[in-house]
């Protein structure tokens, strides 16, 4: 199994048969796996422990929203014993009010994240797979989404990594098949009260739809979207510094490449003159009236 680099990037883990492990960080990297149970996790648990077998902790959250869910966690216990995987049962608290589902999922990414600091791991894994994928982009676009939304599930997004983006949901669950193991049956995945469940539903027979592909797209959209951003963000800075020194000197006219310069010159908190304007770097940026030159006196 591979760490993405970059959020652009979904990549297919590969269980290392000798024992190796890949990384794109220099240092072995310790993961904690968010692991519920279900069929796509239990894989994902499987494979992250072929991978890098002694660099893993598991953590299963307990939302309390149904009598199994202690069972649940237990069960994924047992299974992490049973490989020698440290295991941690997070119980959480839902307020009573609001959208069940987004409580659920903000507690729980929360709860992860601390779980994650205090055991010192470097990543969070979580098992989205490319049929997760498929079902994000169709919500999204069904909403009018744009170039961010379409990127859909997020391969890397702070601490969070999706390794799984470029599987499919039917592989994951016979490699839990292959393992003999009956995984966590989630009824509300069935449930038509949900849109996502719906959804399932009707792609089930959409065969001509192919979500590998779309999760591809997907990494292509954030790609465009990461570029988008930084491009705007540093033509905001180029448009904002040029209307300071224009405030100062109205016919100053920098070339682009000494508008760069002094943008690089501020960002490290040096003072500069550009024209008849001094810069000042630093928290706040600051452009005043240069003092006029000191001319020089030629004695005769």
């Amino acid at each position: 199994m591979t760490v993405p680099s970059h959020p652009g990037e979904a990549t297919r883990p590969q269980p290392s048969g000798g024992g190796q492990s890949t990384a794109t960080t220099e240092e072995h990297p310790r993961l904690a796996l968010a692991i519920s149970g279900g069929p796509d996790s239990v894989a994902m648990l499987l494979l992250a422990h072929a991978a890098f077998p002694g660099r893993v902790e598991a953590a299963t959250c307990d939302h309390r929203l149904r009598p199994e869910s202690a069972a649940e966690a237990r069960f994924v216990a047992n299974l992490c014993a049973e490989r020698g995987v440290p295991h941690a049962t997070l119980n959480l608290d839902l307020p009573a009010t609001g959208n069940v589902s987004n409580n659920a999922r903000q507690a729980r990414y929360a709860a992860l994240e601390d779980w994650r600091a205090t055991r010192g791991l470097t990543h969070i894994l979580t098992a989205h797979h490319a049929d997760d994928q498929l079902e994000t982009v169709i919500m999204r676009l069904n909403r009018g989404a744009g170039v961010g939304g379409l990127a859909g599930i997020r391969a890397v997004n702070g601490h969070v990594v999706r390794p799984l983006l470029g599987w499919r949901r039917s592989e994951l669950a016979q490699i839990v098949s292959d393992a003999a193991i009956t995984p966590v049956d989630d009824p509300s995945n069935r449930d038509d009260r949900y849109d996502r469940a719906r959804l399932r539903k009707m792609l089930a027979d959409a065969d001509w739809l192919d979500p590998l592909a779309v999760s591809r797209s997907a990494a292509a959209c954030a790609e465009a979207d990461d570029a988008l951003n930084g491009v705007d963000d540093r033509e905001l800075t180029r448009r904002s510094v040029l209307a300071e020194l224009r405030a100062v000197e109205p016919n100053l006219t920098p070339r682009g490449d000494q508008l760069d310069a002094l943008i690089a010159a501020l960002e490290t908190g040096r003072t500069t003159t550009l024209g008849n304007v001094l810069c000042t770097g630093g928290n706040e940026w600051r452009f005043t009236l240069a003092p006029p030159r000191k001319s020089r006196r030629h004695s005769l």
